[in-house]
């Protein structure tokens, strides 16, 4: 009863805020945990002329069907592999801009780099894939012509397997590393100057200040987003690979999230297509808890 009251004078006192609140929640509880009603969509054979009362429930079916099926292998490979190579190019590259944009002298230099970098997050995907698309034209594609000119054999690069990934991990370090680099910069601004000084006149230099003073202070805004963005890596951009991928590179192209896609947008079979979309989150679940503990286990920091 105590604890009631207690809330309710902390309502009454900041009604304003809470008022802010509404909004969010009620985008939130319509957009985002109504539609959850629909997951039981994954253990029907569902028909959308009949809805769930005329649908046969089928149980775990679904969910075995992929999992025996011979695109499991492939999907959940590629997912994984898309994933890593994200992981390893595209998340350290923030902080390495963000950190260089901050050390340099010259504070025209750096906002300009720093612009130049931030704008392609702007760019619709759409536009961006169909410049990829163009860059790597076999005929018209610039950098063809560049291989052209220096004596290598111009590549389709677009329906070949082998090329797809590195394609698309480039096309998204270009495109989110400025925008992502923002929030480590507003880390590094926060850093205590005077750590730079006393650091300074005990005669250590630009790259023991960055390892010894810049690195250690933005560790928790790393370990915060390196766990946010496990949870969304699992996705991996599909709506860029649906942009990008042949049928002849779905031998690495085709991830969960586009073979979800397929088997419920293009084949119809909805009960399939969401027991996948439901295997994904709860693997991407997985992922975050287990990459907080190890992040709590390893530097003493987490989400939670």
């Amino acid at each position: 009863m105590l604890n009631v009251k207690k809330a309710g004078r902390v309502i009454k006192r900041d009604w304003d805020l809470y008022l802010l609140l509404i909004p969010g929640v009620i985008w939130f509880l319509m957009f985002a945990y109504k539609p959850m009603v629909g997951l039981r969509t994954a253990f029907y054979d569902y028909n959308i002329f009949r809805g769930f009362a005329g649908s046969t429930f089928v149980g775990f079916d679904n969910f075995i069907e992929f999992i025996k099926g011979p695109d499991f292998i492939r999907t959940v490979k590629n997912t994984l592999m898309i994933a890593f190579w994200q992981i390893v190019i595209c998340f350290p590259a923030p902080i390495i801009l963000a950190i260089s944009i901050t050390e340099m002298k010259n504070k025209f230099v750096s906002k300009m780099t720093q612009t130049a970098t931030f704008l392609p997050y702007f760019i619709s995907v759409v536009v961006v894939c169909g410049m990829v698309v163009n860059f790597l034209s076999p005929s018209t594609g610039i950098i063809n012509m560049i291989l052209a000119k220096i004596g290598i054999t111009p590549k389709y690069f677009m329906v070949l397997p082998q090329y797809f990934r590195g394609v698309y991990t480039t096309m998204t370090l270009w495109q989110t590393t400025g925008f992502n680099a923002i929030v480590y910069i507003a880390a590094l601004v926060g850093i205590d100057q005077e750590l730079y000084e006393a650091a300074t006149v005990d005669g250590a230099g630009k790259w023991d200040r960055i390892r010894h003073i810049t690195f250690p202070g933005i560790i928790p805004t790393i370990v915060v987003m390196f766990v946010l963005n496990i949870g969304k890596i699992v996705k991996v951009g599909y709506e860029a690979i649906l942009l990008l991928y042949k049928p002849s590179t779905y031998q690495t192209a085709d991830v969960i999230a586009t073979y979800a896609y397929r088997v419920g947008i293009e084949n119809g079979n909805y009960g399939l297509a969401t027991a996948v979309g439901l295997f994904e989150a709860v693997v991407a679940l997985i992922l975050v808890v287990f990459a907080n503990k190890l992040s709590q286990r390893i530097t003493e920091n987490a989400l939670w």
